[in-house]
C-alpha cells in the first residue's frame, strides 16, 4: 500500500463508509495516499430521518450532512476529502461535471480508483456515478483529451462498491479486502450518521459476512471481517496469485 494513490468517489455523504470505510482506513495505515470525492450530501433523497424532523429544512440537512461525513473522514484517518455539493435525486450529469472529474483524475494520478458497481436497483444515483467515474478515466487516460494541459494518466484499476441490495443488484464478487484491523474505525465512523442509523447495523452484519467469505476462500482463519468489490476489468499478470 505504501506509494499507491487511491481516488473513491462517493454519489452521497456516507456511501465511502459504509461500503469502503474499512478499506480506506486500511489503506492510510499502509501508506496510501488516499483522497475522497463526496459529489452530493444526499439531501433529497438519503436523509429520511431527518426530514422527519418538524420545520426541517434542506439548509440544515445539508450543514448535519456535511458534519456527518467530515468527522467520519476524520476517524478513518482521512486528509484529503472533497464536496461537491452536486442535488442528488436525481443527479443530473452534465459533460462540464465530466470534464471536472477527469481534471481531477489527472491531477490525483490514482492507481486505484474505487466507485459505485454498475447497477443498483434502487438508487439510479449510484449508477449514473458509476458511468461518470468510468467515463471519466477513459477520458483522463487518452491524450487526445486536452483539459488544462495537464498530461493523460496511465490505466488505472477501478473497483464497485457492492450495494445494499446485492443479489437484486445483480453484483458480482470480485475483490474481498480484509478488514479486521479497521472495522472498529469504520464502526466508529459509520456511527457518525445519524440520518440513517438503520444501516449501521446492516453494514457491521454484511462486514462480518465477507470477512466468514474471506476466511473460507483464502483459508486465513484470521479474517474475520471484510469488504466486497467488483472488478471493472480482470486481474492481469504472469502467474495466478
Amino acid at each position: 500500500m505504501q506509494g499507491k494513490n487511491m481516488l473513491v468517489v462517493s454519489a452521497h455523504a456516507a456511501d465511502f463508509v459504509w461500503r469502503a470505510g474499512g478499506t480506506i482506513a486500511a489503506y492510510i495505515r499502509g501508506g496510501a495516499d488516499v483522497h475522497v470525492i463526496v459529489l452530493s450530501f444526499g439531501v433529497r433523497g438519503e436523509s429520511n430521518d431527518l426530514w422527519k424532523q418538524e420545520g426541517q429544512s434542506a439548509e440544515n440537512v445539508e450543514r448535519i450532512r456535511t458534519e456527518e461525513a467530515s468527522e467520519a473522514a476524520r476517524i478513518l484517518g482521512l486528509e484529503n476529502v472533497e464536496y461537491w455539493d452536486f442535488e442528488d435525486y436525481p443527479m443530473n450529469i452534465t459533460r462540464e461535471r465530466m470534464d471536472r472529474l477527469t481534471v481531477r483524475i489527472r491531477e490525483i494520478r490514482p492507481d486505484i480508483v474505487i466507485t459505485h458497481d454498475r447497477r443498483d436497483a434502487f438508487n439510479p444515483d449510484h449508477e449514473k456515478v458509476s458511468q461518470l467515474v468510468s467515463q471519466s478515466c477513459v477520458m483522463a487516460n487518452s491524450a487526445g483529451v486536452m483539459l488544462n494541459g495537464l498530461q493523460a494518466t496511465r490505466q488505472m484499476s477501478i473497483f464497485g462498491f457492492e450495494p445494499h441490495q446485492t443479489e437484486i443488484s445483480d453484483f458480482k464478487p470480485g475483490t474481498i479486502i480484509d478488514i479486521t484491523e479497521t472495522f472498529e474505525v469504520k464502526r466508529q465512523a459509520m456511527e457518525c450518521f445519524k440520518a440513517q442509523k438503520h444501516l449501521i447495523e446492516y453494514y457491521s452484519m454484511r462486514a462480518r459476512m465477507r470477512g466468514n467469505h474471506a476466511a473460507r476462500i483464502s483459508g486465513n482463519k484470521e479474517y474475520r471481517y471484510a469488504e466486497c468489490f467488483a472488478n471493472f476489468f480482470p486481474t492481469v499478470g504472469r502467474k495466478f496469485v
